[in-house]
C-alpha cells in the first residue's frame, strides 16, 4: 500500500497537477513509469486502474487543446466574423480533400508556427509535403450551430487548427521527396483502379485506414450501422494481425531477428496508417506488450494498457477528447477485462470445440460493444443493434482480408506485375464483405437510436452497467443489484424527457431548422432544401432519437431539393413553394402506409408534394400540426402538444399576420420570427413570457430550445 501512495504522489508531481519546473515534472514522470512498472509486475494493476485514471482524466481535461503562442489564430481580431489578410509560407501535411459540396477542396498547412487550413477553388494540383506561399483573408472556423451537430471548428480542433485561410493567391515554391507518402498514394491507388472505389477504397481502408483512403459515404455508412466500423479504421486489430503473422514466419528464429521483424513490423504500420491516435496507442502497446512477452516477465495487460495511456496522454492531452481515442480504450479495456469471464461462461463447464470457438467468437465483440455503450450514447445518441451479429458473421473474412490486402499493396509496389494475380481471390471475398455489411444495415431497427444522453446520465449509466462487465468476487458481485437499479433509472430519466414537448431552433448562415417534438415523434420544418440542410436534418434525428420524422414540410423558393435524401429521413415531405418537377415516389412494400396531410392528397406513401399550403389545409400527426394562416405568405401556427406557436419566416407574413391578428394571439404561447424587427414593429409584438419570443438574428450559427 506504501508503494501505492507513494505511486499517486508521484502521478501528481509528474502530471504537472502540482507546479514544479519541467526537469522536476519530467522527473518525476520517468518515476511514475518505474513505479507503475512495479505495480504491473506485482499483479496490483487494478489499484493503478483506481489511482491513474482520475488523475489522467484530471491532466486531459486541464490540457485541453487550444492555439498556442504564434499561432495565426492569435492575430485574428475578436469577434465571430472578423477576418485578416494575411501571406505565409507553408508545408501541406496531407493531400488536398474534396469538398462534399464538390464548390473545392481543402487541405492542411504547416506554418513556421501553427497550423491552418487552406481552402482553394478550383481544387489544384498539390501534393502532401510540397511547399507554397499563400494569401488571403484568414478567418476562425465556423463552429457547430447545436451541440448535437458537427462543425469545422470541431473538426479541426482534433487536428490542432483553429484558422481557415481562404487562399486568393498561392505559389508552389518547393517539392520535397515525400517517400512515405508517395508509398500511401501508390498503395492506395493500385488498390483502388484495381477494386474500383467501393471494394478497391476497403481493401486500401484495411491497410492504410479510412482517415488516409477516401471510402465512399454509401460504404462507411452501412459498416457504421452495421457495427462494423473499427474494420475500416486503422486500429490494434489490423496491428494484431500484421504482428501475429510476421511472428509466426519468425517462429522458432533468433531474437535479434523477431525483435527485428517486429518493430518493423510495427514502425511500417504506423508510417503507412499516420500518427492517428488509435493507431499510437495501438503500436506503443503492442510494444509494450511484445517486451514483456520476450522478457519472460509476467504482467498484466490492464497494467501495459494504463501505462500506454499515461505515455500517450502525457505527450498529447488534448487525445482524452477524441471520440475514436476514447472508443479505442474502451473497447480494448472490455477485451482485456470482460471477454475471457463472458467466454468462459458462454462455454459453459465442458465445452465441446464448436462450441469454445462461438463462445471465443461472440464474447469479443460483444464485450467490445458493452464497454463502448456508454460512450455512443454519449456522442452519438445511437447503438448498432445487430453488431455482435454482423461482427460474427464478418469475422472469418477479416484477418484473410487484412493479410490479403497487405499483401496486395507490398505487391503493387514491388511486382505491379501480380497484382491482378493476388486480387483475384480478395475481390469476391471483398464484395462478400461489402454485401454483408448493406445487410445487416439494411434490417429493421439496424441503428437504435436513443437519443444522445447527458453526461451525468452517462455517469449513472456506466456505473450501473461497471458491476454487470468486471467479473469478480463476490463484492463485485453484490453491485450488481444496485447497478440494475442505476441502469433504470438513467434510462428512464432519459426517456421521460424525450418523450415531453420540445421546440428545436437551429440557426446556420441562412438555413433555419425548426424540430417540433412530442411523446417521443417529430416534425420538421426547413427553410432550405440543398443536401446540406438535409443532412443536417438526418443528424439532428439520430441524436434526438427520432427514428424517422412524422412529417416535413420544405420552404425554399431558391435551392433545388434532393428527393432521395429528404425522403430518407420522412415518409411525407410537402415543398411549399414554387414549381416542380419532381414525382410522387412509389412505396416498396416494407414501408407502412402514413396519412399526414390533410386537405391535399399524398398519394403514394413517400410522396414530395410541391404545392402551397392554403388556409383549412394542415399537416398532421399525433400531438403536432402545422396549419397555414393566410395564402399570400408562409406564415403558419405550429401545434407541438399544449403549446400553439406562431411562425413567420419573413417579414411578407410579419405584415400578413398584422392585418388579420385580432382575436388570434390569445392562443398564442410562443413566437418564431425568421428576420430581426425593426423598431417600429417592436410595439406590436405580441406580449409573451421569458424564452417564448425567438428571433433569428443575424448569420452567426446559434439555436434556441424549449
Amino acid at each position: 500500500m506504501a508503494a501505492i501512495v507513494v505511486s499517486l504522489a508521484l502521478l501528481a508531481l509528474g502530471l504537472g497537477v502540482l507546479p514544479l519546473p519541467l526537469p522536476l515534472q519530467l522527473g518525476a514522470t520517468a518515476l511514475v513509469l518505474g513505479s507503475g512498472l512495479w505495480l504491473c509486475r506485482a499483479h496490483q494493476a487494478r489499484w493503478l486502474l483506481v489511482l491513474v485514471l482520475p488523475a489522467l482524466l484530471a491532466w486531459g481535461l486541464g490540457h485541453r487543446p487550444g492555439p498556442e503562442a504564434g499561432d495565426p489564430a492569435s492575430l485574428i481580431p475578436p469577434g465571430a466574423n472578423q477576418r485578416l489578410a494575411i501571406e505565409r509560407i507553408g508545408t501541406l501535411l496531407s493531400d488536398p480533400q474534396p469538398n462534399l459540396d464538390g464548390s473545392g477542396c481543402r487541405v492542411p498547412v504547416q506554418w513556421r508556427q501553427g497550423r491552418s487550413e487552406l481552402r482553394f477553388s478550383p481544387c489544384p494540383k498539390l501534393r502532401e509535403g510540397w511547399r507554397l506561399r499563400a494569401s488571403g483573408p484568414l478567418r476562425r472556423p465556423q463552429p457547430a450551430p447545436h451541440p448535437l451537430l458537427a462543425g469545422p471548428a470541431e473538426r479541426l480542433a482534433r487536428q490542432g487548427i483553429w484558422s481557415v485561410l481562404q487562399v486568393k493567391q498561392w505559389t508552389l515554391l518547393a517539392k520535397p521527396a515525400t517517400p512515405v507518402a508517395d508509398l500511401r498514394r501508390r498503395m492506395a491507388q493500385a488498390l483502388l483502379e484495381r477494386g474500383g472505389p467501393e471494394a478497391g477504397g476497403v481493401l486500401a481502408a484495411l491497410v492504410l485506414g479510412s482517415a488516409v483512403v477516401p471510402v465512399p459515404l454509401e460504404v462507411r455508412d452501412a459498416f457504421r450501422v452495421a457495427g462494423l466500423s473499427h474494420a475500416l479504421a486503422a486500429s490494434g486489430f489490423h496491428l494484431t494481425v500484421l504482428l501475429g503473422a510476421v511472428m509466426a514466419l519468425a517462429r522458432g528464429a533468433s531474437r535479434p531477428l523477431r525483435w527485428s521483424l517486429a518493430l518493423g513490423a510495427m514502425l511500417l504500420f504506423l508510417l503507412l496508417a499516420g500518427p492517428q491516435p488509435s493507431v499510437v496507442r495501438a503500436v506503443v502497446m503492442g510494444a509494450m506488450a511484445f517486451l514483456v512477452q520476450e522478457s519472460g516477465r509476467r504482467s498484466r495487460p490492464l497494467g501495459v494498457l494504463l501505462l500506454c495511456l499515461l505515455l500517450m496522454l502525457l505527450l498529447q492531452p488534448g487525445w482524452l477528447l477524441d471520440v475514436g481515442f476514447q472508443l479505442s480504450v474502451a473497447a480494448t479495456a472490455g477485451l482485456l477485462l470482460t471477454a475471457r469471464p463472458l467466454e468462459t461462461r458462454l462455454a459453459g463447464p465442458t465445452p465441446g470445440k464448436a462450441r469454445r470457438w462461438i463462445a471465443v467468437a461472440v464474447a469479443v465483440p460483444l464485450a467490445a460493444s458493452l464497454w463502448t455503450l456508454p460512450l455512443q450514447l454519449l456522442h452519438f445518441g445511437s447503438v448498432p443493434l445487430y453488431a455482435v451479429a454482423a461482427n460474427l458473421a464478418v469475422d472469418p473474412l477479416l484477418t484473410p482480408l487484412t493479410l490479403g490486402a497487405m499483401a496486395m499493396a507490398l505487391v503493387a509496389v514491388t511486382i505491379p506485375a501480380l497484382l491482378g494475380l493476388v486480387a483475384w481471390p480478395l475481390l469476391p471475398l471483398t464484395q462478400l464483405l461489402l454485401w454483408i455489411s448493406r445487410q445487416f444495415a439494411a434490417l429493421p431497427l439496424a441503428q437504435w437510436q436513443l437519443g444522445r444522453l447527458d453526461p451525468l446520465l452517462v455517469v449513472l449509466f456506466s456505473a450501473g452497467l461497471l458491476p454487470w462487465l468486471l467479473a469478480g468476487p463476490a463484492g463485485v458481485r453484490r453491485w450488481r443489484g444496485p447497478g440494475l437499479v442505476l441502469l433504470t433509472a438513467a434510462m428512464a430519466l432519459h426517456l421521460g424527457r424525450s418523450a415531453g414537448d420540445h421546440l428545436l431552433l437551429v440557426h446556420e448562415g441562412q438555413r433555419d431548422l425548426l424540430i417540433a417534438r412530442h411523446a417521443g415523434r417529430g416534425a420538421l420544418i426547413s427553410r432550405s432544401a440543398d443536401r446540406f440542410s438535409c443532412g443536417r436534418a438526418r443528424q439532428l434525428a439520430t441524436a434526438l432519437g427520432l427514428q424517422r420524422y412524422d412529417w416535413v414540410l420544405v420552404s425554399d423558393p431558391v435551392a433545388a431539393m434532393e428527393p432521395e435524401c429528404w425522403q430518407s429521413i420522412s415518409d411525407t415531405v410537402i415543398s411549399s413553394i414554387g414549381e416542380s418537377n419532381l414525382e410522387p415516389v412509389q412505396p416498396t412494400s416494407s414501408e407502412r402506409s402514413v396519412t399526414g396531410l390533410k386537405g391535399i392528397s399524398t398519394g403514394p406513401t413517400r410522396a414530395i408534394r410541391r404545392a402551397s399550403l392554403q388556409p383549412g389545409q394542415h399537416l398532421q400527426s399525433p400531438g403536432l400540426s402545422l396549419t397555414p394562416l393566410a395564402a399570400d405568405s408562409q406564415a403558419s401556427r405550429l401545434q407541438v402538444g399544449g403549446q400553439h406557436w406562431l411562425l413567420l419566416p419573413d417579414r411578407q407574413s410579419w405584415r400578413s399576420w398584422l392585418g388579420q391578428r385580432r382575436g388570434s394571439e390569445q392562443a398564442i404561447t410562443g413566437l418564431w420570427l425568421g428576420f430581426v424587427p425593426k423598431r417600429s414593429d417592436q410595439p406590436q409584438l405580441p406580449a409573451l413570457g421569458p424564452g417564448r419570443l425567438w428571433i433569428t438574428a443575424s448569420s452567426t450559427p446559434g439555436w434556441r430550445a424549449l
